[in-house]
């Protein structure tokens, strides 16, 4: 079988040769599917922007980002040197069904569409859309896991005050006073704006990491996370916008593209329940690498998954 594994593949751990420029494109080539029995992971676009404070766009992020994910399905995963789709089984789920029109309507579809998928016992990989699609997705999760302690790469706290409305930077706030979250165990990563309060979370800004290192940071976020439930939120403007241009409220002096990656890959000790990659705006991407660096994060994700599943890493060189 050659080409458009995306809808003629049979099961969930196909995978053959496409030509990158071309083909069906779904997540890393996966297979559109809606039946979820025996899926591990469900990957899923929210394309909602209606909540944003500067540049709009990130409703098109799910489309970016599956485009981006062209070249990373075609070799074995680095620097993991396997093919994370022998262990773990994957479908593209499609995008959430939202109505713009009604945007009251939109933090409880956003709630039920994940609360669906949880129940079939799969873990989820959102795309956004802003990163206000996170607090019903956090709603959802905790409602299976408990309180949840968050891991989010930022520029922003995103728990500024909270007026009731529908806002990306103050739905933490309300996660964390609602319980959803539990910040005794939650790190914000990548941090570059000011708020008087920390909230209770731990903070290691962006200057803190460019000076600490990656082992420092992983030191104490997977101390203080333990073995909690815990959900990855990847806001791509926690990335400096010379690494993720497009993107609504870039800020300068950010994470780099391989820093990023670092501690992504450095998580896969944790209780990982699920994760979202939000805020990618292709209107303001060049070169597609926004989408690029959106993609790769996910992508090492599932790879993190694959070896809890018992995938054996087989690196190249000097790592």
């Amino acid at each position: 079988m050659t080409g458009d594994q995306a809808f003629r593949a049979k099961g969930n751990n196909e995978r053959w040769a496409e030509m990158t420029y071309a083909g069906a494109l779904s997540f890393l080539r996966r297979r559109y599917s809606r039946e979820l029995e025996g899926v591990d992971v469900v990957v899923s676009g929210i394309p909602y922007d209606g909540a944003t404070t500067y540049r709009a766009g990130c409703r098109l992020g799910p489309r970016a980002i599956r485009e981006a994910s062209v070249q990373l399905a075609e070799l074995k995963a680095f620097p993991f040197g396997f093919d994370p789709f022998k262990t773990l089984s994957v479908v593209d789920y499609g995008d959430c069904m939202l109505d713009p029109h009604h945007p009251e309507t939109v933090p409880a579809s956003i709630e039920a569409h994940a609360a669906h998928i949880l129940a079939s016992g799969a873990k989820m990989l959102s795309f956004g859309g802003d990163h206000f699609v996170s607090y019903p997705l956090l709603k959802a999760h905790a409602k299976k896991h408990g309180p949840i302690a968050l891991i989010q790469f930022d520029a922003h706290c995103d728990t500024w005050l909270d007026h009731g409305g529908i806002d990306h930077g103050t739905m933490f706030g309300r996660a964390a006073a609602e319980g959803v979250i539990d910040v005794s165990k939650s790190t914000q990563i990548g941090l570059r704006t000011y708020n008087d309060s920390d909230h209770g979370f731990e903070i290691l800004t962006a200057p803190w990491v460019h000076r600490h290192g990656i082992d420092a940071a992983l030191k104490i976020i997977t101390a203080r996370a333990g073995d909690a439930p815990v959900y990855i939120s990847f806001d791509i403007d926690g990335l400096d916008p010379a690494f993720a241009p497009g993107t609504g409220t870039p800020v300068s002096g950010g994470l780099a593209s391989w820093q990023a990656l670092e501690l992504i890959r450095g998580l896969g000790g944790l209780n990982l329940v699920g994760m979202d990659v939000v805020e990618v705006s292709p209107p303001y991407d060049h070169a597609e690498i926004t989408a690029l660096a959106a993609a790769t994060v996910a992508h090492d994700f599932l790879c993190l998954l694959a070896q809890k599943k018992g995938a054996k890493s087989k690196p190249v060189g000097r790592l």
